[in-house]
C-alpha cells in the first residue's frame, strides 16, 4: 500500500478545544505509532482532509515524520473551495497550514457548499484515490466518521481495501503506553 487515508472524529467530538489538551498528545501518539507501522509497510503517500481533529493531527504529524522517512509525501483533499471559510480563526490557520505544508492540495469541487452530493463525491475520490484507510473511530460513540466507516465498509464489497482502525480501547492502550513513556523520559531525565 502507497496511498492511505486518515480520517476519524472531529476535535470537538472528542471534547478537544484547545491544542494542549492532554487528549491531543495521547491521539497523536497512537497516530504516529500506526502511520509509523504503515510506513514501514510501503506507505508514501499520507491522505487526508482538512477538519480539525485527526485530519489536521494527522497533516502535522505527516511533516513531522519527513525528518526520518523523506519518502513521505502528504496530501490534503478538502471537498469543497469555500471549505473552513466559516471556522473559528484558529481553525482557519490550522487549515491553512497544513494546506502550506502538503506536497499537494486540492479541493474535489469548485465553489462553496452546494449540498450533501459534494460530501459523498469527496469520499468517493478519496476511497478512488487511496489503497487503504486508517481511521479512529469507535462505533459504540457515534460521530461524523460513522459516514467514512459506513462508505469504506460499502467499497471494500467492490474491491479489496484494507482499513485499519483504532478504536476507544485502542486509545486507552496507547494513553498508558504515552503515560509509561513520560514517566520513564521523567524518571531518565
Amino acid at each position: 500500500m502507497s496511498r492511505i487515508w486518515v480520517t476519524g472524529y472531529r476535535s470537538y467530538e472528542l471534547g478537544v478545544f484547545k491544542d494542549n489538551n492532554s487528549k491531543v498528545a495521547v491521539i497523536k501518539y497512537a497516530l504516529k505509532q500506526r502511520l509509523v507501522e504503515q510506513i514501514e509497510q510501503g506507505m508514501d503517500w499520507l491522505i487526508t482532509g482538512g477538519q480539525p481533529g485527526i485530519e489536521l493531527w494527522a497533516a502535522d504529524l505527516a511533516v513531522e515524520l519527513k525528518e526520518d522517512y523523506p519518502q513521505l509525501q502528504l496530501a490534503v483533499f478538502i471537498p469543497f473551495e469555500g471549505f473552513g471559510k466559516n471556522w473559528k480563526e484558529g481553525n482557519q490557520a490550522k487549515l491553512a497550514k497544513a494546506k502550506s505544508q502538503a506536497d499537494f492540495f486540492a479541493a474535489t469541487y469548485k465553489g462553496d457548499y452546494q449540498g450533501p452530493f459534494q460530501l459523498q463525491g469527496y469520499q468517493d475520490f478519496i476511497l478512488n484515490h487511496s489503497d487503504g484507510a486508517l481511521l479512529v473511530y469507535d462505533k459504540e460513540f457515534e460521530g461524523k466518521p460513522a459516514y467514512d466507516d459506513r462508505a469504506m465498509t460499502t467499497f471494500q464489497e467492490k474491491a479489496p481495501y484494507p482499513v485499519s482502525r483504532i478504536d476507544m480501547e485502542d486509545l486507552q492502550e496507547y494513553a498508558n503506553d504515552y503515560q509509561e513513556a513520560v514517566n520513564e523520559a521523567r524518571w531518565n531525565g
